[in-house]
């Protein structure tokens, strides 16, 4: 099977470029069987499809926090991490770090 790799379109939305990034870094960490094992978990346990998580990002956190424990912190970040590079911003980790309030202010910015 032929390893797919993402790019972000400069026309796509920021809600586009999310879904991108969190696919990729999903496969990139857990393989592609790993991360569709992660969105069926999301879809079943959380009612949050792929498309949904842009506009729930704290869906998306909890459900990441539900099935990964700590360790949703570390993908959370590489998300972010990744985001940001594909956007060609800087990434600052602020005190309080939450998923969702980096989203959103994205949006607020960007969006």
């Amino acid at each position: 099977m032929t390893k797919a790799r993402f790019t972000v379109e400069k026309t796509w939305s920021l809600d586009d470029s999310l879904l991108v990034v969190i696919e990729e870094t999903l496969n990139q960490v857990f393989n592609e069987r790993g991360a569709e094992f992660i969105f069926d978990f999301l879809r079943k346990e959380h009612h949050l499809t792929r498309e949904e998580i842009a506009e729930k990002p704290e869906i998306f956190s909890a459900g990441l926090d539900g099935l990964l424990g700590s360790g949703a912190i570390v993908i959370e970040k590489l998300i972010l991490k990744r985001l940001s590079s594909t956007l060609q911003l800087n990434y600052t980790e602020k005190g309080d770090y939450e998923f969702p309030y980096y989203i959103q202010k994205l949006k607020q910015e960007y969006g």
